[in-house]
């Protein structure tokens, strides 16, 4: 990507140009941005800067490598009015663990409980190294329930 700007010695960017609504922004040693040119990645960099909503950067973090829609370490914040939910932007084609369900909550009824949604998850999801967990099989009931 011949119009790539070296910003620092580990921050690069790709210019908006285009349609793109931010630059993207790579982080990254030199060493590591000579690896990186090797794929698709850093264009995909710049396809995230087109979501509509995004906010400063379509960024990429040092272990960024080709993925399937966004780049594996990519990282994009949207705006909550304007933006776009990509749940899926990272892993659904190697099932990395996103998932989302739509559901009739409304944000003022879950904005008191997050705190109390956010502990539970933390105790209920294994998450980091070394952790442990069991899968549960869910009932038809218990499915109708989350639904």
């Amino acid at each position: 990507m011949s119009e790539l700007k070296k910003i620092t010695d580990y921050l690069w960017e790709i210019p908006q140009t285009g349609q793109m609504l931010v630059p993207g922004r790579i982080y990254a040693s030199e060493k590591l941005m000579n690896q990186i040119q090797k794929d698709e990645s850093l264009k995909q960099v710049a396809n995230v800067a087109h979501l509509p909503g995004i906010i400063n950067y379509s960024l990429a973090m040092p272990d960024i490598h080709w993925g399937y829609g966004f780049p594996i370490g990519g990282v994009a914040a949207t705006d909550a009015r304007s933006g776009v939910i990509s749940p899926g932007g990272v892993g659904y084609d190697i099932n990395c663990g996103v998932r989302l369900l739509k559901t009739n909550l409304s944000a003022d009824f879950i904005r008191p409980k997050i705190k109390d949604i956010v502990t539970t998850l933390f105790n209920a999801v294994p998450s980091g190294v070394g952790s442990h967990g069991a899968i549960r099989k869910l009932s038809r009931k218990d499915i109708r329930n989350v639904l």
